[in-house]
């Protein structure tokens, strides 16, 4: 019988992960969503991304919605950033905590970040000093961690080799990524083994796209290998826009039914995700792909 954590935590990616794709919306529709997400008891937020603007032109506007972050107490914010002078841009912003993207494989980071993955890798020290200089924490994601669009599949010794890096640089945390929606339970339960194997006290969290229908599978094998703590999105908004075919986080309302049905305590309110999720697919105008808002939760004896 497997032995379920009692809580995980739910990091909400919808500002950063799930606008990426998307059409700029105004910044006041984004705190409109950024106060629905806030409504649900979400403790984490990605927040934005301190990136080239002509390349996600989405999140130009980070410096702008982080002076706004304040109007949130109890909620624990991080932007992504692509290099040391992205982290630089994130500090100067405020933000408390940043994540730093290594892809696993070279297509998709000379896609994404126009290095090889050694590249990338060699500068996660120089931007975990930076970072700790001002009481910053840093998480390294390791992205493509299953399969590559360009690539093809992972070999797990080159995310091995830089969850490796990280730790030897004194990062915070660690996640690892199904960036193209690609993983299943059985890749998922073996990589994270592998990783858990090699990464100590430093905690492991894990993200999923639901590209092929397998993201949910996923974060629940995840949790039953275990991590602890999931990125999703609500409504399952966004996507990677330099991994082609790549669509949809896990909802955040589904990971929340499924996680709650199984005894496992999460700090977001269902319905209140469900409202997030609605004023998410107003904002963005098309529909979303999360199942529980289009099905709404079961009823209850």
């Amino acid at each position: 019988m497997i032995d379920l954590p009692s809580h995980v935590d739910i990091r909400d990616v919808s500002l950063r992960d799930g606008l990426q794709i998307e059409k700029p919306i105004p910044l006041a529709a984004k705190l409109e969503l950024l106060s629905a997400i806030a409504a649900t008891g979400v403790r984490e937020m990605e927040a934005t991304a301190f990136v080239s603007p002509s390349k996600v032109p989405a999140l130009a506007d980070a410096a702008d919605l982080a002076a706004e972050l304040h109007r949130f107490p109890g909620i624990e914010f991080s932007a992504l950033v692509a290099s040391p002078n992205g982290a630089r841009r994130a500090i100067a912003a405020n933000l408390s905590s940043i994540e730093y993207v290594v892809s696993a494989s070279d297509g998709h980071s000379h896609a994404n970040v126009g290095r090889s993955s050694a590249d990338a890798t060699r500068q996660i020290a120089d931007i975990v000093a930076i970072a700790h200089d001002d009481d910053v924490t840093v998480e390294v994601i390791i992205a493509t961690a299953w399969d590559c669009p360009f690539d093809g599949p992972t070999a797990p010794q080159r995310v091995l080799d830089i969850a490796t890096a990280a730790i030897d640089a004194g990062v915070d945390r660690l996640a690892i990524a199904d960036t193209i929606g690609t993983a299943t339970p059985r890749r998922v339960n073996d990589l994270i083994a592998l990783v858990l194997a090699s990464t100590g006290d430093v905690p492991l969290g894990a993200h999923f796209h639901n590209t092929r229908g397998t993201g949910l599978a996923s974060a629940y094998a995840a949790v039953c290998a275990g991590v602890t703590r999931l990125d999703a999105s609500v409504g399952g908004l966004g996507g990677c826009p330099f991994a082609p075919g790549a669509s949809g986080n896990i909802a955040v309302e589904d990971l929340v039914y499924l996680l709650r049905d199984s005894g496992i305590h999460v700090d977001v309110d269902l319905q209140a995700a469900l409202a997030a999720a609605g004023v998410a697919q107003i904002a963005v105008g098309h529909e979303l792909p999360s199942a529980l808002l289009r099905a709404g939760d079961r009823i209850l004896a």
